[in-house]
């Protein structure tokens, strides 16, 4: 089983959705372990250090979103993959959802087949690269030590803040990067940059790498796709 080990905390205030999704986990090889509320949920994260945390957007004793920021705002777990549970199908729930840190959704009802492409989808997003720091994302190879970028094996010349803005990009492809996220961690909170700054960075590195790969959340951020 390919991620056979791997820690996934589920907290649902509903004792058939845990059975459910816990259940199906454990066919595919995963942990689980499993929280009734809100407040169990950021008891057992610190407690068993879950690699995946799947929360329901609608618990007592904190909802999934007040769990999802509190749990963000601690370095321990700003790169813990979580998902939102919910059977809030409207864009601007997921919208804030995705503000608030999640990295992807699950709707209500649950589809197992659904729940599984997801989870191993997120896992294999995150896989460490196995050469010395290198990315491999799709056509472009991003290597930090030779700050070097190739398409296709075509070398692409980046200024050093688009390098490391593309960089953090191709950590976690598929994932949305918020703008305030993308300021503080190349910029910097001494810096003052605006929104701008961000959207000149992104349309030069498109132009540079000559591919469409860099999407547009309107009203979000950004994320890298292959």
């Amino acid at each position: 089983m390919e991620f056979k080990g791997k820690k996934v905390l589920i907290a649902d205030d509903e004792p058939d959705i845990l059975e459910i999704i816990s259940y199906n986990l454990r066919n595919e090889g995963y942990e689980t372990i499993t929280a009734k509320d809100g407040e169990d949920a950021l008891h057992k994260s610190k407690v068993y250090r879950p690699d995946l945390i799947v929360l329901d957007v609608m618990m007592p004793n904190k909802n999934g979103m007040e769990v999802c920021q509190s749990l963000r705002s601690q370095p321990n777990f700003r790169d813990t993959l979580i998902i939102f549970l919910t059977a809030l199908s409207d864009e601007t729930s997921h919208i804030k959802g995705l503000e608030y840190g999640a990295d992807d959704y699950i709707s209500k009802p649950i589809s197992p087949k659904v729940l599984i492409s997801k989870v191993n989808s997120l896992f294999r997003r995150v896989r460490k690269p196995d050469n010395e720091g290198i990315l491999q994302v799709g056509d472009i190879t991003i290597d930090p030590v030779k700050f070097l970028v190739t398409v296709q094996g075509r070398e692409v010349v980046l200024a050093k803040k688009e390098f490391e803005l593309l960089q953090l990009l191709a950590t976690k492809p598929g994932r949305v990067f918020l703008r305030n996220e993308i300021l503080s961690q190349i910029w910097g909170t001494e810096v003052i940059v605006g929104d701008r700054t961000i959207d000149v960075h992104i349309r030069k590195i498109r132009q540079k790498l000559g591919i469409d790969c860099i999407t547009t959340v309107k009203g979000v951020g950004y994320k890298l796709v292959t």
